[in-house]
C-alpha cells in the first residue's frame, strides 16, 4: 500500500465494549472473561487498551428489551460514568433510545457525563428497533419506523436547544459581588412542537465540547436523513466496500442539501477483525470462537434481528424462509441485508444462522494485511473510521499492539492526542449557540 503520511485526512478509530467479543457464546472460550458484559474490571482494562493505542473512543451499545435467550449488560451511561474516572482522554459514547426516554432528562445526563469527563462524552442516538420494548414502557405499541425517525429529530432540536440553555462563560462566580452567574447569558428554549413541550432551560451549564457529540446508529432513509440533519458522526455497518462507498457519498450529499459541510459528519464502519502470523493462524482462531456457537443458539441470535422470531419452525437445510416484510419495524438495514444475501447467495437457514451469529472478520489476516484492508476502505471513501470489535476474545488486545502500530508510521493515524475531547479527536468545529448567532 502506498504511505499516507502527507494525507491531510485522518483514520478515526474508536472499540466497542461488548461483553467477550466474538459471537454470543465467546463467553465460553478459555481466554473469555465469563460475565465480561457486566465485569466493571473488564471494561476499564479494555477501554484503558484503547486508550494506550490513542483511539478516538469507547463505544457500548444497548437494547431496551430482551427474552430469557438475551444476555445481561450494563446501562451506557453507568458504565461511561465509571470508566471516566478510571481513563483521561478516549471518548465515552453511549446508546440511549429517543422512543423510550424524555429529551430534558437525557440532555441533563449526558451533559453530566461530559462535565465529568471533562469533555469526552457522546450520545449514540437510537429509535429502539425491538418492538418489544414498548412492554417495558407501559406502551401499548412499538412506534411505526418513520414515526420513531420524526420524533426523533424533534426530540434532538430540543437537547440541541437545552444544552444552549446557558453560553460558555455565564457562571462568573465572584466571590467578591455576589454574583454566581450572569443573568443575560441564560437562554430558556420554551419548546412546543408535535411530540415534546419542554421550557427549560436546562439545570447545568453548557459542555466543555459545546455539547456532547451525536452519533447516529443505522443506514434505512430515515436513519440517513436523521444523520444528516443532526449527526457528527454515523455509526454503520456494510458488507462490501462498494456498498460503504455508495452510502458515503449518498451521506456526504445529504449533508451539503442540509447546509452543511462534508467534513461536519464523520462515517464509521463497525468490524470486526483477527490478527494472525498467518491465514491458517487467523482461520484457527476464527473456527475456535465459532465452534462454541449451537445451531440453537444461532437460530436464538437470528430470531432477534427480525423482533424475537422463532425460526426453528423451519428446516435448517433447505433455503431461507419467505417471511415477507418481518424485521422491517425493527432493524430494518440489517435485516433487508440479511434477506438480500440469503437470496443472492442461495443460503439454506442453518448458513444463515451461523454466519449471522459468528461473522467471518471482515479485516483477517497478517497485521499488514488488516492495515492495507483498513486503508482501503478509508483511502477509497468508504469509511472516515472504523468501530473495531474483536472477532475473538483475544483479537483487540492484538489489534492495539500489531496494526495500530502500522497505521501510526503509515501516517493514517495518530501517534497521540492533539487535545482532551473527543470533539477534538474527531477534528469537528466547536458548536454554535443558537441563542447568540
Amino acid at each position: 500500500m502506498s504511505n499516507s503520511a502527507n494525507n491531510q485526512r485522518q483514520l478515526r478509530l474508536g472499540a466497542i465494549l461488548h461483553g467477550a467479543s466474538g459471537n454470543m457464546s465467546a463467553w465460553r472460550h478459555p481466554d473469555a472473561t465469563a460475565d465480561a458484559s457486566i465485569n466493571l474490571d473488564f471494561n476499564i482494562a479494555t477501554a484503558k487498551k484503547a486508550e494506550q493505542g490513542k483511539l478516538d473512543f469507547v463505544f457500548v451499545a444497548d437494547g431496551l428489551y430482551i427474552n430469557e435467550k438475551s444476555i445481561n449488560r450494563f446501562e451506557p451511561l453507568t458504565l461511561l460514568a465509571a470508566l471516566s474516572a478510571a481513563t483521561d482522554k478516549i471518548g465515552l459514547v453511549g446508546t440511549l433510545s429517543t422512543s423510550y426516554s424524555d429529551p430534558f432528562t437525557v440532555a441533563r445526563q449526558f451533559a453530566s457525563l461530559d462535565h465529568l469527563s471533562k469533555g469526552r462524552a457522546g450520545w449514540n442516538v437510537v429509535t429502539s428497533p425491538l418492538e418489544g420494548s414498548a412492554k417495558n414502557f407501559s406502551r401499548a405499541e412499538h412506534p411505526e419506523h418513520s414515526l420513531r425517525y420524526r420524533i426523533a429529530s424533534e426530540y434532538l432540536d430540543v437537547t440541541k436547544g437545552l444544552w444552549d440553555s446557558w453560553e460558555a462563560d455565564a457562571f462568573v462566580r465572584n466571590k467578591q459581588s455576589g454574583e454566581f452567574f450572569s443573568a443575560g447569558k441564560l437562554h430558556t428554549l420554551n419548546h412546543q412542537g408535535e411530540f415534546f413541550s419542554v421550557q427549560g432551560p436546562l439545570n447545568i451549564g453548557r459542555t466543555p465540547q459545546g455539547r456532547p457529540i451525536l452519533f447516529q446508529a443505522g443506514a434505512s432513509e430515515d436513519g440517513k436523513q436523521l444523520a444528516a440533519k443532526h449527526a457528527d458522526a454515523i455509526f454503520t455497518h456494510h458488507e462490501s466496500q462498494q456498498q460503504a462507498q455508495a452510502f458515503y457519498q449518498d451521506v456526504k450529499k445529504q449533508l451539503v442539501e442540509q447546509g452543511r459541510e462534508p467534513d461536519d459528519l464523520r462515517i464509521f464502519q463497525g468490524v470486526s477483525v483477527i490478527v494472525g502470523d498467518d491465514n491458517e493462524d487467523v482461520e484457527r482462531q476464527y473456527w475456535e470462537t465459532a465452534r462454541l456457537v449451537s445451531i440453537e443458539n444461532a437460530l436464538n441470535y437470528l430470531g432477534r434481528y427480525f423482533e424475537h422470531y422463532d425460526f426453528s419452525r423451519h428446516p435448517l437445510d433447505e433455503p431461507f424462509p419467505d417471511i415477507g416484510d418481518l424485521g422491517q419495524n425493527s432493524f430494518r438495514s440489517t435485516t433487508d441485508a440479511i434477506k438480500r444475501n440469503a437470496r443472492e447467495r442461495n443460503l439454506t437457514l442453518r448458513e444463515v444462522a451461523l454466519e449471522t451469529a459468528s461473522p467471518r472478520p471482515v479485516f483477517g489476516g497478517t497485521p499488514e494485511a488488516v492495515a492495507d484492508g483498513l486503508q482501503n476502505w478509508f483511502d477509497t471513501q468508504a469509511a472516515d473510521g472504523f468501530i473495531i470489535s474483536g472477532g475473538t476474545p483475544n483479537s483487540f488486545s492484538h489489534f492495539v499492539d500489531r496494526v495500530v502500530p502500522i497505521l501510526q508510521q503509515r501516517g493514517l493515524f495518530r501517534s497521540d492526542y492533539n487535545g482532551d475531547t473527543l470533539r477534538d479527536h474527531l477534528g469537528l468545529k466547536q458548536p454554535l449557540n443558537q441563542f447568540t448567532q
